[in-house]
């Protein structure tokens, strides 16, 4: 029995929201957009609580998609330093809007309920 073509969504946001919303995927994103270019090991740090499994698994979707460069500094111990593209400073605006509503939350009192991470 063939192998049924899987039909393209026309939806163009459908893409985005599933890349976006992989776990952790945010997270990174946030972080390297509120502090800049890191190394792998303070990103890490930054992220709370992921693996360097999935951290590089997502470094390196991020960087396929255009979202976060890759640069290599062939030092000893090599030093490899990720940011954000011009692609993902779109992105930004998204998240400070949503760190806007965050902290109006905050100070209304009002809790996001904490989610427990897979990954």
């Amino acid at each position: 029995m063939p192998r049924s073509k899987q039909i393209p969504n026309p939806c163009a946001i459908s893409g985005l929201l599933e890349l976006l919303t992989r776990p952790w995927t945010m997270h990174i994103l946030w972080s390297l957009s509120k502090n800049g270019a890191m190394r792998f090991g303070v990103l890490r740090k930054n992220v709370t609580g992921i693996s360097a499994r999935v951290l590089t698994e997502r470094l390196r979707m991020l960087e396929e998609k255009g979202f976060v460069y890759r640069h290599y500094e062939a030092t000893i111990p090599p030093a490899v330093t990720y940011g954000i593209t011009d692609r993902m400073k779109d992105i930004e605006k998204v998240l400070a809007q949503l760190e806007g509503l965050a902290r109006k939350w905050h100070a209304e009192g009002a809790e996001v309920p904490n989610v427990r991470r897979v990954g």
